[in-house]
């Protein structure tokens, strides 16, 4: 399975122990989304910074989507694929997602591929719901499971 991190908070005033953290997981700014592997490692350090992002887990389908609509190659050039197919051993876009989800590929695997993706803030008249509570008390922070393509949906 894959993570998608999303940051909520600005590291303002925070410990540099959870600002290097952040910064170890590419999310330098607030709304930066990043794909990661799920594992014992990231997750610990999903666990420091749990006050400052939301996290879950996300299908092969909301990654192609998330890759079509914000993807950027180096450039500043939208993902399309032709480039996928040139950069990786997958055939288009979706290959690529499918493979990304289930674990046998990052992000990385495509050099040309920035591994932000710089969404919007979240549409509709909740938002985030609050950036100081957790999402099980109606907030925007934590661990959201499977309900993290709700938000990025409005966040595309």
């Amino acid at each position: 399975m894959t993570w998608l991190v999303i940051r909520v908070r600005s590291d303002r005033t925070v410990e540099r122990s959870i600002r290097e953290t952040m910064a170890h997981l590419n999310l330098t700014r607030v709304n930066h989304a990043v794909l990661i592997p799920e594992n014992d490692a990231y997750a610990g350090m999903l666990q420091k910074v749990k006050d400052f992002v939301t996290w879950g887990e996300i299908s092969a389908e909301a990654i192609a989507g998330l890759i079509r609509d914000r993807g950027r190659l180096i450039g500043n050039k939208p993902v399309t694929d032709a480039d996928v197919k040139a950069a990786t051993s997958h055939k288009n876009i979706d290959a690529f997602a499918k493979a990304i989800a289930s674990g046998d590929a990052t992000t990385k695997d495509m050099e040309t591929l920035k591994r932000v993706f710089r969404l919007h803030p979240p549409r509709g008249n909740k938002g985030w719901g609050g950036v100081k509570r957790h999402f099980t008390v109606g907030g925007a922070l934590g661990f959201r499971g499977d309900a993290i393509e709700e938000i990025v949906a409005r966040m595309m």
